[in-house]
């Protein structure tokens, strides 16, 4: 699959180092330094450039993107960039970032899937402290169910 980020800080970086062994991936931020997080082995490519801007989604290859993650800092960008990539290229997979929850129904009128972090962390953090089946985790996001056996 052809795959696009936009947006390469901690999120951004850790999706495109994870995706690039299975999927062709293109980065797109608009500080050079931000592709520093990505090491010398990623094999994807970078396109310095505002992911409003067209002719930066265009060098990433927005055109025949199967998918593309909006992870920037801004959840006014994350909802923009990912109307752009449903509405004007129409990219089949596209999930936005959401800092605030309470912006969800927005997203959700826009038809815009979203991961929130912030709802997402409360919700495991209040899983592993009133269920005492589960472990602690390995790491961050990876869930071990301990059976009762």
């Amino acid at each position: 699959m052809k795959l696009m980020v936009v947006g390469c800080g901690r999120v951004g970086a850790e999706l495109a180092l994870s995706l690039q062994g299975d999927h062709q991936v293109a980065v797109v931020d608009v500080r050079a330094e931000a592709f520093d997080r990505l090491g010398p082995d990623f094999v994807g490519r970078t396109i310095q450039g505002d992911g409003l801007d067209r002719e930066a989604l265009l060098r990433a290859g927005i055109e025949t993107a199967d998918g593309l993650a909006a992870v920037t800092a801004s959840d006014n960008v994350n909802a923009i960039v990912a109307r752009i990539a449903q509405s004007i290229f129409g990219v089949e997979r596209v999930v936005a970032r959401l800092y605030n929850p309470r912006r969800e129904p927005v997203y959700r009128k826009l038809n815009i899937q979203t991961i929130s972090s912030s709802s997402w962390g409360a919700h495991r953090i209040e899983e592993l402290l009133t269920q005492p089946e589960l472990r602690r985790p390995t790491s961050a996001g990876r869930w071990i169910w301990q059976s009762k056996e």
